[in-house]
Formats: C-alpha cells, sequence, structure tokens
C-alpha cells in the first residue's frame, strides 16, 4: 500500500534529507514549509516532492494544509515533526518573544500537526509520527533555556501520545539528533564548533542522511513494535 508522508521543514536540511529518504521508498511525500518559497520551489524542481507553505505554529494552517495534503495526494500516514527554529540567549537577554516563538514552533507545532492527522491515522489503524527533538533538550544547553525546553517537551508530549495510539496502530516516537552537518551548525563560530567537535565521542559532526535513516527504520513495518522511544543519534556525545 502507498502511504502518504508530511514532513515540517522539509524543503532544507534535515527535512530535506528524510523527505527524499521518504520518496526512495516508494511514498508520497509532502514537504511542509514555513518561509522560503523560493527555496522551496528550487527543492520541489530539483527532487519532484510537492512542497505546501503553511506556519506550524497556527493551528488552523495545519488544520487545513493537511486537509490539502489529504485531498492532492491521499490520506496522511505519516507525520514528521522536523520544523524548528532557535532563538538564543541567556535569560537574562532572551525577550518573552524568543521564548514564546521557539515553544510555539518547537513544541506547539507537534501538537498542531498531531491534533490534524491522529483521528484518521486511529480511524484506519495505522500511522507513524516521528518528533525530531535534540541532543539539547535531554542535555540542556547554555543560552537555550527556550530550545532545551521546547526539545524537553517533544520527548514526553512523544511518550504521552505513544500511549494513545498503541492500540489503534499508530506508533509516536522520537528522534534526539546531535550536532548535524547542516546550515544551522554552519553559522556557528568556527573556534565554537571546533570545541563541540572534540566533545563528540566519534570525532565528527553527523550528516542529515544518518537522522533519515533512523526515520526511515521508525516508519516502517518493521518498526511497529516500537513506539513511545527516543532514538539518540549524536555520535555517542550524551549517553544515558
Amino acid at each position: 500500500m502507498a502511504r502518504v508522508a508530511i514532513i515540517t521543514g522539509g524543503t532544507r536540511g534535515i527535512g530535506e534529507a528524510i523527505s527524499l529518504a521518504l520518496r526512495d521508498l516508494g511514498i508520497t511525500v509532502a514537504a511542509n514549509y514555513g518561509g522560503n518559497a523560493t527555496r522551496a520551489a528550487d527543492f520541489t524542481a530539483r527532487t519532484g516532492i510537492p512542497s505546501y507553505r503553511w506556519d506550524v505554529c497556527d493551528f488552523d494552517a495545519c488544520q487545513a494544509g493537511c486537509a490539502q495534503v489529504a485531498a492532492d495526494l491521499g490520506e496522511v500516514d505519516i507525520v514528521v515533526n522536523n520544523a524548528g527554529i532557535t532563538r538564543d540567549g541567556t535569560i537574562l537577554k532572551m525577550s518573552y518573544d524568543d521564548w514564546k516563538e521557539v515553544i510555539d514552533t518547537n513544541l506547539g507545532g507537534c501538537f498542531n500537526m498531531a491534533k490534524a492527522v491522529f483521528p484518521g491515522m486511529r480511524q484506519r489503524k495505522w500511522g507513524r509520527i516521528v518528533n525530531i527533538g535534540s541532543i539539547n533538550g535531554q542535555a540542556g544547553q547554555y543560552g537555550q533555556v527556550n530550545y532545551a525546553a521546547a526539545k524537553s517537551g517533544i520527548h514526553g508530549f512523544t511518550k504521552a501520545l505513544a500511549q494513545e495510539g498503541a492500540r489503534a496502530g499508530v506508533t509516536v516516537n522520537a528522534i534526539a539528533p546531535g550536532y548535524i552537518d547542516t546550515d544551522m551548525v554552519a553559522a556557528v563560530p568556527p573556534d565554537v564548533l571546533e570545541k563541540i567537535v572534540a566533545k563528540i565521542p566519534v570525532g565528527r559532526l553527523g550528516q542529515a542522511s544518518e537522522i533519515a535513516r533512523g526515520v526511515v527504520f521508525l516508519v516502517s513495518e518493521e518498526g511497529g513494535f516500537i513506539t513511545g522511544s527516543t532514538l539518540s543519534i549524536n555520535g555517542g556525545q550524551h549517553m544515558y
């Protein structure tokens, strides 16, 4: 049976790698994006994967966006909540807007998307939700009380929702990436990045494709006995 997947933040970085990996499995993929229409158009032209614009912070937009994907491509079987932003700063310098935007996007977006697709998944007795957390949601990070709180919240959200979906054939899992070689990490000053890499036991940054392979496993039929779990892909930087 052909499956339909939505990847939020799916046109760049880790999201793009996930979109491509699922497409290559024969899954029909819709890549959501929030802002850069030019980049999304380029992504669609290169990959053949349709891109849909809506803000995951907006509950009604998520309802409408998921309904549009279902009308265009078929009922949504898989959602990967990958969209995320940073607004870093110590709490002394962090504004309320910096806090709220990160919480609303990184954590609120997971609720908004799940709310849109979960009823249909339960009704059809099959579904996969994968939420992209972070090593910094597990271990914390200086200057990221907003981001760490949102990503930590994702792990609790995952465990709770997994219990609601399990008997209906809907699995809910999370992946907690470490430092991955993406545009976001590339923006880190070189001297800081060097110190980060020095703390990674395998001695390098991760690749977006390595996160995508984790998603591929969790959304597969073979992954059906895994739910409420967090898969840490971080090169050994944080173990517990």
